[in-house]
């Protein structure tokens, strides 16, 4: 079993393909890539939990200070384990803890069978288990796209491109090869993610050269929620 717990600030950009290759260019020659990343980058798929009513979603709508939302995460459909995770807004930070557990736990969680979550012995598998079963969540949706990571050890630095942003209402395909996933996005948009701690390196912020007026509050979770709510 393996918990991680990582609080920061976030901030988001809605970029064009052109601006995701200079950027990415950039960065490719002064940080360090993710270990992940691959030619192309590497696959999230997620799926997000929610309660019978949608409190976390409509909640993001409505841009309440303090919420949270609930998730497994993959890196590939093969994949023997998964992450569960939580993941509060408090204010301008983020804070993110991850939960490793088995593939087979998370076909049970899925099923909405939380109590394998009582096996595990951290603190935060039981608080996950009391927010699960006593708030009656349920999955919602599958997102998946593509990311491409750049890592700075300073501030604890983390720099995001994803991209071919889909989404699925087949959440128990979420294991499969193929979740039944459709673009939410235009596919010549990519979202760019700044995450760090305290504050923004001011060479980074150079680099970006991007306005205020380019930063956004876009959320895949929230394209992907409204997008299976259309269709």
């Amino acid at each position: 079993m393996q918990i991680k717990k990582v609080f920061r600030q976030e901030r988001k950009f809605l970029i064009s393909g052109e601006q995701y290759y200079r950027f990415s260019r950039q960065f490719a020659e002064l940080f360090k890539e993710d270990s992940h990343n691959g030619k192309d980058g590497y696959m999230v798929r997620s799926l997000y939990f929610d309660t019978l009513g949608n409190k976390d979603f409509e909640e993001k709508l409505a841009g309440v200070e303090c919420r949270r939302k609930m998730r497994l995460r993959i890196y590939s459909p093969q994949s023997r384990t998964a992450l569960l995770e939580m993941k509060q807004k408090q204010g301008s930070n983020q804070l993110k803890r991850s939960l490793t557990i088995s593939r087979e736990h998370a076909e049970e969680l899925m099923k909405g069978h939380y109590e394998v979550l009582l096996e595990y012995s951290d603190p935060f598998a039981t608080e996950c288990y009391g927010v699960l079963k006593t708030n009656c969540y349920i999955p919602k949706v599958i997102v998946e796209y593509k990311r491409m990571a750049f890592v700075f050890k300073e501030n604890d630095t983390r720099i995001t491109f994803d991209s071919n942003i889909s989404a699925s209402k087949l959440t128990g395909r979420f294991l499969e090869e193929y979740a039944g996933c459709f673009p939410v996005i235009h596919p010549g948009c990519v979202v760019m993610e700044v995450k760090y701690n305290n504050f923004l390196l001011a060479y980074i912020k150079n680099i970006l050269q991007i306005s205020n007026k380019s930063e956004t509050a876009v959320s895949k979770y929230a394209l992907a929620r409204q997008a299976v709510f259309r269709f």
